[in-house]
């Protein structure tokens, strides 16, 4: 009995977040007979709001109740089926679950998500993904362990109804008669290992891929990524292996860097077919970026690109070739409306840099800057430069947001020095106006 109340209060407790206040009002007053009347619809709602090893207990709850779960077209397989003590020997508790799995589930299963941290054999994977195939599984997650490398059965490639996939670790080999995803719009590919060749090639036979992720792709040689339908790119590896080659819808592009020549991160050949480009993120964490003597960086791209929101993260001002290529891609934005900027460096670096001087980009006007956000501001002289740049040349200018996260920790002479010197700074819009507020989401 205490078993039935346990799940009920479950059931209740998880459905009870989803309601409107007026029906968590009626709900107090429902006797706990109403979880035998609730329509199948209803009951599937719940079901797929809880945990996979819970929707299976609640068919003690009553008889309408009684393996509905079998009748799930959604269904999760993560850590929460285990015990501390199949931990020993998860293999045999996954087989087991999945054996009670494929025996008694009834109909399709459209979605269905795999994520474990933990190592279990492929035969056992294998069986799932074939039993998948004959289900018209249309939205698929497969995580698997960092330090693994699963090997997608053929069976995997069958997929006719795939729209949604996401792959963790995963080692992928199509076989020649693959003939790619023909429905699928979302694609999410995790440190998997797969040749350029194959990706390219997986990628152009999906005719209707509207977003596309690769984060940290094991891949030597560049991609060109041929999308026609493509809407969203994210990458983050090395950016100079990357080729958007036939891209014409593309409107969203955030991209994060790796170790390279400054003379390889070639943007001209990177955004060339991206007429409609209105929304960039780069991200330069963990770029290194170095050069050969002699290199200089392009003060602009051979075209111009309608982005509108770019969002520069983790400059640093005084790296030259971080900065250059910065300068180069602003340049080429003439309806930029509303940059994000996050710069880092040293608060106490004093040094002028010229390529941040008025003189030097004379032949800059951002006619359409609207609002401009700087995080992380720490007041160095290259950021005090880049604010008067900004409001020099920005004659629409309603907003320039400067974060006081670290500004707030300076001494009180230190902030009213750097509030003077910014309010003495021209402004070409007579709209202009510079608020300092603490942004959220800092993480020391």
């Amino acid at each position: 009995m205490e078993g039935i109340l346990a799940v009920r209060m479950q059931v209740l407790g998880d459905f009870w977040y989803m309601m409107p206040p007026k029906g968590r009002k009626r709900c107090r007053s429902l006797t706990p007979g109403v979880l035998s009347n609730l329509p199948d619809n209803v009951i599937d709602v719940i079901l797929m709001c809880l945990p996979c090893k819970d929707a299976v207990r609640t068919s003690i709850l009553s008889k309408k109740w009684r393996y509905h779960w079998c009748r799930l077209t959604e269904l999760t397989l993560d850590s929460s089926i285990w015990k501390a003590q199949d931990l020993l020997n998860p293999t045999v508790k996954f087989t087991k679950v999945i054996y009670q799995l494929l025996s008694l589930h009834e109909g399709p299963i459209t979605k269905f998500t795999l994520n474990t941290a933990l190592k279990i054999t492929c035969p056992t994977i294998d069986n799932v993904i074939y039993f998948l195939s004959k289900n018209q599984i249309q939205d698929l997650v497969l995580i698997f362990p960092w330090h693994e490398r699963y090997k997608l059965p053929s069976s995997f490639f069958t997929f006719s109804q795939l729209r949604h996939l996401i792959l963790h670790h995963c080692s992928i080999h199509p076989p020649p008669a693959f003939q790619g995803f023909d429905r699928l719009t979302n694609l999410v590919l995790c440190e998997v290992s797969i040749s350029s060749e194959l990706l390219e090639s997986l990628i152009s036979h999906c005719p209707l891929l509207e977003e596309l992720v690769l984060s940290n792709p094991e891949i030597l040689n560049t991609v060109e990524i041929d999308a026609p339908m493509l809407k969203s790119f994210e990458f983050r590896g090395d950016i100079s292996s990357i080729c958007l080659k036939n891209v014409p819808l593309l409107v969203k592009v955030s991209l994060e860097g790796d170790y390279m020549k400054a003379e390889d991160l070639d943007f001209a050949k990177i955004f060339e077919s991206c007429s409609f480009l209105e929304f960039l993120t780069l991200n330069f964490f963990s770029i290194k970026f170095f050069a050969e003597e002699g290199y200089e960086t392009p003060t602009r791209l051979p075209y111009d690109l309608a982005v509108k929101q770019f969002h520069l993260l983790e400059i640093k001002l005084v790296n030259s070739y971080m900065l250059a290529n910065a300068l180069c891609l602003i340049r080429s934005f003439p309806y930029l409306e509303s940059p994000e900027i996050l710069a880092y460096g040293d608060a106490k670096d004093d040094r002028i840099l010229e390529s941040l001087e008025l003189e030097h980009l004379s032949d800059v006007t951002f006619n359409h800057l609207k609002e401009v956000k700087l995080e992380c501001f720490s007041s160095t002289m290259p950021e005090m430069q880049l604010i008067k740049l900004l409001l020099a040349k920005s004659p629409a200018l309603v907003r320039l947001l400067i974060d006081t996260y670290y500004l707030d920790k300076a001494p009180l002479e230190r902030r009213l020095e750097i509030f003077a010197k910014v309010s003495n700074f021209s402004r070409a819009s007579p709209e202009a106006e510079v608020v300092y507020e603490k942004f959220e989401f800092h993480i020391d």
